[in-house]
């Protein structure tokens, strides 16, 4: 089940060169929203929050949840586009 959407559920931290302490659980629309600061990593949001250790920055982050709310190409075959002309 893809999880990347505007209101995934997230784990905020700050994480440092010793540890990753935890600040809160989010939606990934609340993440997005706070100031950027050295050191704030989100929980993935395929993952599970509180529970995963896989982290991404705040620019990572962003770039999931556009590609996840982006609509979807539509796919033609080749034969139909050159017999619209």
């Amino acid at each position: 089940m893809d999880m990347r959407k505007r209101k995934a559920i997230v784990e905020a931290a700050l994480e440092s060169e010793y540890e990753r302490q935890a600040l809160g659980i989010m939606n990934t629309e609340q993440a997005l929203e706070l100031e950027d600061s050295d050191g704030l990593v989100f929980s993935h949001p395929d993952e599970e929050a509180g529970v995963t250790d896989h982290f991404v920055d705040q620019d990572e982050l962003r770039r999931l949840v556009r590609r996840s709310t982006s609509p979807l190409p539509v796919l033609q075959s080749p034969g139909r586009a050159a017999r619209s002309s």
